[in-house]
């Protein structure tokens, strides 16, 4: 069977390059220090640019957070974000009323839509420390007709997100973590219901493949030579359809035929993203994703005129507690707790 080729390697920088469907991808590690009781860094913020930090000074980062690290109260319209949490926790809130704190394997995926107001803080609930955060942050388009649809809040916990365990001829293990888009016969949680990844025929993925050193896998062919297919190799090293590819390198393969993957000498772990196009114009100014200008422009005057609902809480970064427990509380009043 014919494998498939590489077309085209890319530098990774903090923000990751995409192909449509998908508008942007970061991914997030910091070393943070023991919690202060304040739920932020147990240490001096001297010499950082505090509300915009994003220098990883000391091996860590406050963002946009002042006092707790993250992403205060902000908005979107137009799209749909997708947070992948290894470690750490992050407190969710937004204009809905939906709350979450979420880690440890879980994923929030939640449609913008016609507008939401949300932030994501990254509580650091260890006094001793260490506090480490890892996440990706992906964002994913959302076709015209999906624009303006009401906002959807979903959690997908890491308990519910099944995971392909692969060994190959030499006993070496892959273990790909399934959380859009089938693998190997395994189909993960079900996405908003708005989402392209909804549509089958959009051949949506997202997988996270982590491979011991020398495991070879071979990612199954897509139905369509149209879907793009993206991996971002982001620790170690493999060689991809026998090219090799190191950290910090995104590959886009061809995706119509299989695609033979060996991890270097230290194993690799790589994040597939992968889609049909929406081939759709695509306007955006910072959070907001449209088709035009004038939508564009509509989106500003409807935030500053109406809130996109308003801010139900009180402050700009709120935290949940210092019980780390997981747990999703929705708009209309459902709480779920993670198991484990």
């Amino acid at each position: 069977m014919t494998s498939s080729i590489v077309l085209q390697t890319v530098p990774l920088g903090f923000q990751w390059p995409t192909a449509d469907p998908f508008l942007f991808c970061v991914h997030h590690l910091d070393f943070y220090p023991a919690g202060n009781g304040e739920f932020g860094p147990d240490g001096p913020l001297a010499g950082r640019s505090l509300g915009n930090d994003f220098e990883p000074l000391d091996g860590w980062r406050m963002y946009h957070g002042s006092t707790v690290p993250g992403f205060p109260e902000h908005p979107h319209r137009g799209f749909e974000t997708i947070t992948f949490a290894r470690k750490g926790f992050i407190d969710h809130s937004d204009s809905m009323g939906a709350a979450a704190r979420f880690g440890r394997g879980d994923v929030q995926w939640m449609t913008a839509g016609r507008g939401v107001v949300h932030s994501e803080m990254f509580p650091l609930l260890s006094p001793e420390g260490p506090n480490t955060v890892e996440l990706f942050q992906i964002w994913m388009n959302l076709p015209a007709a999906d624009k303006m649809v009401e906002p959807h809040f979903t959690m997908l916990w890491s308990d519910d997100i099944p995971v392909h365990h692969h060994v190959d001829a030499t006993g070496a293990v892959t273990d790909v973590t399934v959380i859009a888009g089938a693998y190997a016969g395994i189909t993960p949680p079900s996405p908003p219901p708005a989402s392209w990844a909804s549509r089958p025929h959009a051949d949506v993925a997202i997988w996270h493949v982590v491979m011991a050193p020398g495991a070879a896998i071979e990612l199954p062919r897509t139905a369509d030579a149209a879907t793009v297919r993206v991996l971002y190799v982001f620790e170690g090293s493999a060689t991809v359809t026998g090219d090799a590819v190191q950290a910090g390198t995104g590959a886009v393969v061809q995706s119509d035929v299989p695609a033979p993957l060996v991890a270097g000498a230290d194993g690799v772990e790589i994040l597939v993203l992968q889609g049909r196009p929406i081939a759709e114009p695509v306007a955006q100014y910072g959070p907001f994703v449209m088709n035009t200008q004038k939508e564009i422009e509509q989106a500003f005057d409807d935030y500053r005129r109406t809130g996109f609902g308003g801010w139900p809480w009180d402050r700009p970064d709120p935290v949940h507690g210092a019980d780390p427990a997981r747990f999703a509380r929705h708009s209309d009043g459902r709480v779920e707790a993670a198991a484990g």
